[in-house]
């Protein structure tokens, strides 16, 4: 698992500050993040949009784009790390979107996570095969999440 605190630390030093937008992951990346001693620094807050209207209403995905694609989608992660960084007021925001299980969800597989990073220049996103239980996939999206932020502040 990657460590948070070395990410915080980039993120206060060059003062930026970072969101969260959480799908399957229903809090668990924020609950890692304010792990850190500090983080208050530069966390500005996240957004948990579990059902689909939410998505859109609150995280700013176009109602469209969710529509054509579903919620499970590289495009629709995308615009959720935008729309959390945006709406949030942060220079950061990392999002998560897939499917936890147990079930498959509309036609796409257990373990089919997505997320991605939105920030100064940066709009990036990873398809994700997460193998495991339900605990398992959501705890790999949270620090795919994180590794992702890490790549891209060279915190790593």
């Amino acid at each position: 698992m990657i460590e948070v605190g070395p990410l915080v630390r980039v993120l206060v030093q060059r003062r930026q500050t970072l969101a969260v937008v959480e799908s399957l992951t229903g809090g668990l990346l924020a609950a890692t993040v304010v792990q850190v001693p500090g983080v208050s620094a530069v966390f500005r807050g996240g957004l948990v949009v579990y059902a689909t209207d939410l998505k859109a209403s609150l995280a700013g995905v176009p109602p469209d784009l969710l529509a054509a694609r579903g919620p499970v989608d590289p495009e629709v992660a995308l615009a959720l790390a935008e729309g959390g960084r945006v709406r949030c007021g942060a220079d950061w925001a990392l999002a998560t979107t897939g499917v936890a299980g147990p079930d498959a969800q509309d036609g796409k597989p257990v373990g089919l996570v997505f997320v991605a990073v939105a920030g100064p220049g940066v709009a990036e996103v990873r398809c994700l095969s997460l193998p495991g239980d339900r605990p398992a996939i959501r705890a790999g999206a949270v620090n795919a999440a994180l590794e992702l932020l890490a790549e891209r502040l060279g915190a790593q």
